[in-house]
């Protein structure tokens, strides 16, 4: 039943007392969650094997449940698994249930725990890594998958002003405005409407549009030269977006590759107790980021 797996891990001195993890998506063969996690096990002295696990959307609980009986105590979960993950939880954490979806699993005696490291490995990377301040920025979020889930909760935390929500899907929007309980600042929007909303200070494009049938129709209006566009993948599918975003004259363009560090940094700490130091990861992966196919 176990998907295709691929291996990174931390050197071990007793293989017999190694905790097992694993990233669970489809597809997931490129994911450098593995990676990281390794460097962060060499980098701490945690023992630990991290394998990345292919699941189809219809044998994701077969293959997560045979994962806890071989003795996995922990799992990230990416695309397109997030909102599946939770309704599998026992047990959710705070941002888990305010977001709705679920990218970290942590084994209980009871089941799984929930929890969503997404929004927080953002707001970190933006404000932290690129010095961003996001307070009272006028928002646009482009999706309301998983993805959008994960990170809207923080963004709002982080003070951002208005959030303008659009989806392919208008009712997943108005879902996922509902869920966020912020009337007065969070406005679901339809995307054909997206010409009249005017210009933005940050844009998140949330959405996997780029590994379909490509990006919906952007106005070049929507930025402004204080912009900061970030889109949360990495890699050769984050080019359409930020390609637009430089031809739209935004200040900052930014992938999703601060992100992934960051957010797997929030996991490894819920799963080890500790967190790790991110920037000399981050830096070894960029400098290989023209290779990168998100996975993520």
């Amino acid at each position: 039943m176990r998907g295709p797996t691929v291996s990174n891990f931390a050197s071990v001195a007793n293989p017999a007392v190694v905790k097992r993890f694993a990233v669970i998506g489809h597809p997931v063969a490129h994911s450098l969650s593995p990676r990281i996690h390794a460097a962060f096990g060499r980098q701490t002295g945690i023992a630990l094997e991290y394998t990345a696990m292919d699941a189809t959307p219809e044998l994701f609980d077969a293959i997560l449940a045979e994962f806890a009986a071989e003795g996995g105590v922990g799992a990230n979960v990416t695309l397109p698994h997030k909102g599946r993950a939770a309704a599998s939880c026992t047990t959710l954490s705070e941002r888990a249930r305010r977001a709705g979806a679920v990218n970290t699993l942590v084994r209980t005696a009871t089941g799984w725990e929930g929890d969503n490291t997404d929004g927080v490995g953002l707001v970190r990377d933006l404000t932290e890594r690129h010095g961003l301040d996001l307070r009272a920025r006028r928002t646009l979020l482009i999706g309301a998958g998983g993805a959008a889930r994960g990170v809207a909760p923080a963004l709002l935390d982080a003070g951002i002003g208005d959030l303008f929500i659009v989806n392919r899907t208008p009712e997943r929007a108005d879902a996922l405005a509902d869920a966020l309980s912020m009337p007065g600042r969070v406005h679901p929007r339809y995307l054909r409407d997206i010409g009249s909303l005017g210009t933005f200070d940050l844009i998140v494009n949330a959405t996997s549009a780029a590994r379909a049938d490509g990006l919906p129709a952007l106005p070049m209006a929507l930025a402004n030269p204080r912009t900061a566009a970030v889109d949360l993948s990495y890699g050769e599918v984050a080019i359409p977006f930020l390609a637009w975003a430089r031809a739209a004259g935004s200040r900052d363009c930014i992938d999703g590759l601060g992100m992934l560090v960051e957010q797997a940094a929030e996991s490894f700490q819920r799963w080890h107790g500790v967190r790790p130091e991110t920037d000399e990861v981050f830096e070894e992966l960029r400098e290989h980021r023209a290779e990168l196919v998100t996975a993520d």
